[in-house]
């Protein structure tokens, strides 16, 4: 191109880009530049650029010397967009254009690959680069359902590989799912599973979450060491433990801050410390005190029983300024969660309604349980994610892997389909039984609400139901007239 004075070049770049045809990612087979893409160099100081967005309102942007601008339309929402280019930008299509693997281009700069893919996820996120269709998708869209209800709920972006690292743990709560001797993972294998995470990702075209957990995850023998491991390769943290000394926070902050830290409480002080023992529910406040003092996202969960169903929303109120989420999972009773009562299905389903009515005024109190889009549906209101923002989540967008390798699709309930020492995680997550529970029951399959439901399989077990024929038995969704 000729010589353009700096404005006249933003401007001629600005018409090119809106001529251009929507860009789209559905075809790529690999990560590419958006095609839309235009990279002006700048010689001006201090030039200012518009950006043509809507009428009247024009942002003003200050674009340095030497420099580069770019100009492009995002491929989700087709809006024209400029700005200056910064290193990470530069970095991300350097590595594109030349087709340079991650992994190679992370020992170039003798950084982590996560340092890399960072960098990518970024400007794909920015619609600077464009990335292929994740692989993780729902099979059957129901037929019943506008798309426009539907449509986030059947494509995975993140796949979250939930990692039962220890079954050392500082308490004996009596609802625990499992108490059984189980073997951890040595530490060499524990970074070849994140590894094989990696690849799996990689090939799934998704970005990948560890989500650490046990027993008490910060129990495992070299657990800040596979924390960072974690991090390095990029994936997004996440802890779901117990009360923990600040140092050994403050030491996991100085490697990569976590998504969120996620601990239990059972219901009030009294209840709470029968279950979880005496004390627990004072160390949990001041816990998350710190953890906030930290800045660090905060999750409270709650296991519930017949025993706590009426402290939960008096539990919700204390919480309401001391972490960033409530929420609860319905008892699933399996391990020693046998020896306690489940709510009676028409208590719970009240449950639900006072829960939701009680969410409108409480900011901290979260959707998890399924059903509870069966009382949005009935409202009129749109549905929400269920319980992993894709309904039963299980063996789809997550993966529950044991100490000792298992992989369970759901870690609430016996769901075994493979073990990470024998198989790659690839395998595992195609294999037959994985498909059969992502499937999940034969009598959801004609619900309106199955992408964002299918209920809770472990309850269905914990009734002794088969959870690929009958549906979870608190389910109260009214058939289709």
């Amino acid at each position: 191109m000729d010589y353009i004075p700096d404005l006249a070049r933003i401007e001629w770049a600005l018409s090119q880009v809106r001529s251009d045809p929507a860009v789209s990612h559905q075809k790529n087979i690999a990560i590419s530049v958006n095609p839309s893409l235009k990279l002006v160099p700048v010689g001006w100081k201090h030039l200012t650029a518009l950006m043509m967005a809507e009428p009247g309102k024009d942002p003003v942007v200050e674009i340095s010397a030497g420099t580069h601008v770019m100009i492009w339309r995002h491929p989700k929402t087709d809006k024209t967009l400029i700005r200056e280019a910064n290193d990470t930008d530069l970095l991300s299509l350097k590595i594109t254009l030349e087709k340079t693997d991650p992994k190679t281009a992370a020992s170039m700069g003798d950084v982590a690959i996560g340092v890399i893919d960072r960098a990518i996820r970024h400007s794909i996120s920015q619609g600077v680069l464009i990335s292929p269709r994740s692989l993780i998708q729902r099979d059957i869209r129901p037929a019943d359902e506008p798309v426009s209800e539907l449509e986030s709920f059947l494509s995975v972006d993140t796949f979250t590989l939930q990692w039962h690292i220890t079954q050392a743990c500082d308490l004996h709560c009596r609802h625990c799912y499992d108490r059984s001797q189980r073997q951890a993972l040595p530490f060499d294998a524990s970074v070849a599973v994140l590894d094989d995470l990696y690849s799996f990702c990689q090939e799934m075209h998704v970005s990948g979450q560890v989500s650490f957990t046990g027993g008490n995850p910060l129990l495992y023998p070299r657990f800040t060491d596979i924390y960072k491991e974690a991090a390095d390769r990029g994936f997004d943290t996440a802890i779901l433990g117990n009360p923990t000394p600040m140092g050994e926070i403050e030491e996991l902050l100085g490697i990569a801050k976590p998504s969120y830290f996620q601990i239990s409480l059972e219901g009030l002080e009294a209840h709470n410390d029968h279950i979880r023992g005496n004390g627990h529910f004072q160390r949990s406040l001041e816990f998350l005190d710190q953890l906030r003092s930290l800045d660090i996202y905060t999750m409270v969960m709650l296991t519930l029983s017949n025993d706590n169903i009426h402290q939960v929303l008096p539990l919700a109120e204390m919480l309401r300024d001391r972490t960033d989420s409530f929420t609860f999972n319905r008892l699933s009773t399996v391990g020693e969660g046998a020896r306690l009562q489940m709510a009676a299905p028409d208590t719970f389903q009240l449950f639900l309604r006072q829960y939701h009515a009680a969410a409108r005024q409480n900011p901290v109190m979260g959707f998890k349980d399924n059903l509870i889009n069966v009382v949005l549906n009935e409202e009129g209101g749109n549905p929400f994610g269920g319980c992993t923002g894709y309904g039963c989540g299980a063996a789809f967008n997550f993966l529950a892997l044991l100490a000792d390798g298992e992989v369970h699709a759901c870690r609430k309930f016996p769901s075994l389909i493979g073990n990470i020492r024998q198989d790659r995680l690839m395998d595992i997550y195609h294999s037959k039984p994985a498909r059969q529970y992502r499937t999940g029951s034969a009598k959801c399959s004609a619900c309106r609400l199955k992408t964002v439901c299918r209920g809770c399989l472990a309850i269905t077990y914990s009734y002794g139901l088969d959870v690929f024929t009958e549906k979870d038995p608190y389910c109260f969704m009214q058939p289709e007239a």
